[in-house]
């Protein structure tokens, strides 16, 4: 997706992507490792902040690109296991054409 809206969708699908993982890896020490809450308390906050973007960042891209009602709920609960919402962007954009047919140029009339 060539579309500004594309662009972001991607970049929070990403952001989302990295905080689920940070906040996975928090969770590990959390209650493996250290027992210190220190990690998930961050990154708790940061993956809430990316999953509200990348929800914000759907709506805007399933309004621009016209998605129907099914697709954006695919990727609304995409958001919810741990990196399916980039696995869901990169379906989408596979499927999405890069930018909108050339138009054809008016033909110009010579006037003589």
């Amino acid at each position: 997706m060539s579309s500004t809206a594309g662009r972001w969708f991607r970049y929070a699908a990403i952001a989302e992507t990295i905080s689920w993982a940070g906040l996975l890896i928090g969770m590990f020490f959390k209650y493996i490792v250290v027992k210190n809450d220190i990690g998930v308390f961050v990154f708790g906050r940061v993956h809430g902040a990316m999953f509200v973007f990348y929800l914000a960042t759907l709506l805007w891209t399933a309004r621009v690109h016209r998605w129907s009602f099914g697709r954006l709920v695919v990727g609304g609960a995409a958001s919810i296991p741990p990196f399916l919402g980039l696995l869901f962007e990169r379906w989408v954009a596979k499927r999405t054409p890069d930018a909108a047919p050339a138009e054809a140029e008016p033909a110009t009339v010579a006037a003589r």
